[in-house]
């Protein structure tokens, strides 16, 4: 029996040329395997319309077969065009998004190094197989997973890596990606950047008419953590109210969760702290039925801070040792030894100040000096776990260095408080954070001043004074348009 033409006139048998050699050649094996998997001759498989001469050159790789021939192989193999052609089932899709929900308990509930195995595994497969979306959702938990480990840029490369993957999408695609770059810099303290980054985004959604609620939320939420730190409590407020707008449109209990967590940080700077804790108690309820535990772990870290605040220092310790030990037993190095520069912070205020520098120490023992930017960074503590540098957690490197400050000037070291107080000030001049800039000038004048230091006292206060005049304003450029609602 002859072979078959093509409707374009070429017969099914015509040779590839080079640039086909490659597929060709990958299809051929794929035509073999399928065929002796079933059982199937050569000549089963090519009856009734080609020979089996011509099943032959093609499993060899010698001949690029017509679509004619290909949907009549599809249909005596029993499997779909698609899958003959591409390798991919239709079930494949499936599969990997099924794995990538596996990978995503497995981060709320496990270990992040444990579920950063599972989310490579689905990238490694999903990019074998060209799914696009699939791969780009893996990448996006590996940039969650090192987010929580303290990998700063291996986060930020994997979420830049979606970002390229899904560049021809639509932005709200792109939005998840974009606000883990900005965690990212935000615990890097890179604060000016993550607000550009955010603000950017809620922009162009704007202007473009994308008012989408879920990336707007995420983009809202998002930026609360770096508006107070920058001391821009304003448009903090703002973030806030704008995402508690937005909530009722989003069926996502994980986000709607989060936002109660940067609701109750606007709270607390005004002092609702009782409105503050309920709306944490919000959060903490979802993230006990969800099983989100890292979540749930910032869920007592913040009512730690809401108890400190309001001078509940027994409670406040209680919910940070609960919030440390749960981020402990996940390996979220970083998270961890933040919560534990705040259990310092109560430790000391209740009168336990050996304990509270002897846990502060080990976190910046090995530390680069604050002065020196260019040093490594995320070197091990004492304990193991990584520590605070100038470019991962500086904003809790400078409060543990405040810390200790403050206890060296309580037991009239001044050389060494002084010294502490220098770093912090380093460190927080990078980030941006105007609020804790100011209250370090106030320490550190008040010291110079004890020690009859009148001019440089003068001028810590007076830079003091720069910070807290328009906090968060002089590098954040025009409030990002608002929604219509």
């Amino acid at each position: 029996m002859a072979d078959r033409s093509d409707g374009d006139g070429r017969t099914a048998g015509t040779v590839t040329g080079a640039a086909g050699a490659e597929s060709t050649a990958e299809l051929g094996r794929r035509v073999l395997r399928m065929r002796t998997e079933r059982g199937f001759t050569q000549r089963q498989l090519a009856e009734p319309a080609y020979t089996a001469a011509y099943v032959s050159t093609l499993e060899a790789g010698k001949v690029r077969p017509s679509e004619a021939a290909l949907r009549h192989l599809a249909d005596r193999l029993d499997v779909s065009y698609e899958e003959l052609t591409t390798g991919r089932s239709p079930h494949d899709a499936t599969r990997l998004r099924a794995a990538v929900t596996d990978a995503r308990r497995a981060l709320a509930t496990g270990a992040a190094e444990d579920a950063a195995g599972l989310f490579a595994e689905v990238r490694d497969e999903a990019e074998r197989l060209g799914f696009a979306e699939e791969r780009a959702a893996a990448l996006l938990g590996l940039g969650d997973c090192a987010l929580e480990t303290g990998d700063l840029t291996v986060a930020r490369d994997h979420f830049e890596a979606v970002e390229r993957l899904l560049a021809g999408e639509p932005l709200p695609r792109r939005i998840p990606a974009i606000r883990g770059r900005a965690v990212a810099h935000l615990l890097a303290g890179e604060l000016r950047y993550s607000c550009y980054l955010l603000e950017s985004s809620i922009d162009e959604l704007n202007a473009s008419g994308l008012h989408d609620p879920y990336a707007l939320l995420l983009l809202y939420t998002a930026a609360i953590a770096p508006y107070m730190d920058m001391g821009a409590h304003a448009r903090a407020v703002r973030a806030a109210e704008l995402a508690l707008a937005l909530a009722p449109s989003v069926d996502d209990p994980g986000l709607i969760a989060r936002m109660h967590r940067g609701v109750a940080r606007t709270l607390i700077a005004e002092g609702r702290t009782a409105e503050a804790d309920a709306s944490l108690a919000k959060a903490q309820e979802l993230y006990e039925q969800l099983r989100i535990h890292t979540d749930l772990a910032h869920c007592h870290w913040m009512r730690g801070y809401v108890h400190a605040q309001d001078g509940n220092l027994e409670r406040a310790e209680r919910e940070l040792r609960t919030a440390r030990d749960m981020l402990a037993s996940k390996r979220a190095a970083l998270f961890t030894v933040q919560v534990e520069v705040e259990l310092a912070d109560v430790l000391r205020r209740r009168g336990r100040t050996a304990e509270a520098e002897a846990l502060l120490l080990p976190l910046l023992a090995r530390s680069p000096d604050a002065a020196d930017a260019s040093a490594p960074s995320g070197q091990d503590t004492a304990s193991g776990e990584a520590g605070l540098t100038a470019d991962r957690g500086a904003v809790h490197a400078g409060g543990a260095h405040r810390l200790l400050g403050l206890i060296a000037d309580e037991r009239g070291d001044a050389e060494a408080a002084e010294e502490h107080y220098c770093a912090a000030l380093s460190l927080l001049e990078r980030t941006g954070a105007a609020g804790d800039l100011a209250d370090l000038c106030r320490l550190l004048g008040d010291l110079l001043r004890r020690e009859g230091r009148l001019e440089a006292a003068m001028d810590a206060y007076r830079t003091g004074l720069g910070h807290r005049a328009a906090p968060g304003t002089t590098t954040l450029g025009p409030a990002p348009a608002e929604p219509p609602m």
